[in-house]
């Protein structure tokens, strides 16, 4: 049987891990519930377990019959401070969490790909990591297991890495996509905060008012976009946090506001840093008021090397067929902390449609939405492609 055939008759079992990975979600990098779930679904297989000890991590190896390089797969496994709507077969059971970005699928994947490739470890020379990260949303869960040692387990670094991501909308059900180059954006967290002194709103210039300099800062951060950044060479700002004042005839000491910057280049990255910063100082000073900018580096630029997203491409055409595949003409937006990897170890980073068959991807709810939908039909073929991916790679570097 072929993986993919493999994998359909698994289909109940990876419905169930999804489901129970669903009821009960966990945030950050402490996952003890989700940990116990994936260890028992792995257990019985020829694996070298590892679990983290700064979080919930699980690190597996499987060691091929013969001797040969390392393949990394990885899958998120946290979920999202959200709460969950709609009439879902299966639902969160726990208040103000949801995977409304499919990791619970990623994990099911995964662990089905576990299976898949113990079975036929016979045939495979080399080894296959099994990345099961938490902390993808933000406390940046790959970077910590790459300190603890997840590219070297087996002793060497691997030759490739792939990771894959559903999306709730815009691509129909069981469409791959990848392209070569940055895939996913770099992001950063830009806090600022306008020190003044208050006085009555009927007297401003008695007081240093704060609002007026954080609002240029605001309309100045949009044109340094457009005017400081090559339209080929994006730039995203957007502030969407702004809090000042308790009352309309108070001047307020302080305003604070936040902003999530994406940039898509190693080179924006660092530029849009210098820049913004420069610029809110500018502006307070310009105002005789003090400023605070505190700008968090996040995630870098996910960036695709292009010989693995060119074999990724060719693997999930001769699959699944030309019409399953579709190369990305730019990046996406949202951020990733695969990135980590992607900065260490040729990799290739793959978006799966997992929109519910009967719903229009073009109106779905995206990923992170309390509406989001993820559909349990693509749980065979993320599977299976996990699989194929580690299996092909192995033998093209035995070849």
């Amino acid at each position: 049987m072929s993986l993919r055939e493999s994998a359909a008759d698994m289909r109940d079992e990876l419905v169930r891990l999804r489901h129970a990975l669903h009821r009960e979600p966990e945030l950050g990098l402490d996952l003890p519930r989700t940990q116990e779930k994936v260890l028992t679904a792995l257990s019985g297989l020829p694996l070298e377990i590892r679990l983290g000890e700064r979080l919930s991590s699980i690190t597996a190896v499987l060691r091929g019959s013969q001797p040969g390089p390392t393949v990394l797969l990885r899958g998120d496994m946290d979920a999202l401070p959200v709460t969950e709507r709609g009439d879902a077969a299966v639902t969160s059971r726990m208040a103000g969490r949801m995977h409304a970005c499919g990791h619970d699928l990623h994990t099911t994947m995964l662990a089905g790909a576990a299976h898949l490739l113990a079975a036929g470890r016979d045939r495979l020379a080399g080894n296959v990591v099994f990345m099961f990260q938490p902390g993808e949303e933000g406390p940046g869960g790959a970077k910590i297991m790459i300190d603890e040692g997840v590219l070297d387990v087996t002793g060497e670094r691997p030759v490739a890495a792939y990771a894959l991501h559903v999306i709730s909308s815009i691509l129909p059900q069981g469409v791959f996509v990848t392209r070569s180059g940055p895939i996913m954006a770099a992001v950063d967290r830009f806090t600022v905060t306008v020190r003044g002194a208050g006085g009555h709103g009927a007297s401003p210039h008695r007081a240093k008012d704060p609002i007026p300099a954080a609002c240029e800062m605001v309309t100045a951060l949009q044109t340094m976009v457009t005017r400081g950044f090559d339209v080929f060479d994006p730039v995203v700002v957007t502030v969407g946090s702004f809090h000042a004042g308790s009352a309309d005839n108070v001047i307020p000491e302080e305003a604070r506001f936040e902003a999530t910057v994406r940039s898509f280049s190693a080179t924006a990255h660092a530029r849009v840093q210098e820049r913004a910063v420069t610029l809110v100082r500018g502006i307070a000073a310009a105002h005789g008021l003090e400023v605070d900018a505190d700008y968090e580096v996040s995630y870098p630029v996910t960036v695709n090397d292009g010989a693995e997203a060119r074999f990724a491409g060719e693997a999930i055409r001769e699959v699944y067929g030309e019409r399953r595949f579709v190369e990305a003409p730019q990046p996406f937006t949202g951020s990733e902390d695969f990135s980590f990897v992607c900065d260490q170890v040729p990799s290739a980073f793959v978006a799966l449609g997992a929109c519910p068959a009967d719903v229009d991807p073009g109106r779905a709810a995206y990923n992170h939405a309390p509406e989001a939908r993820f559909d349990d039909a693509v749980l065979p073929d993320g599977a299976a492609l996990y699989a194929e991916l580690a299996a092909r790679r192995l033998a093209l570097a035995a070849s």
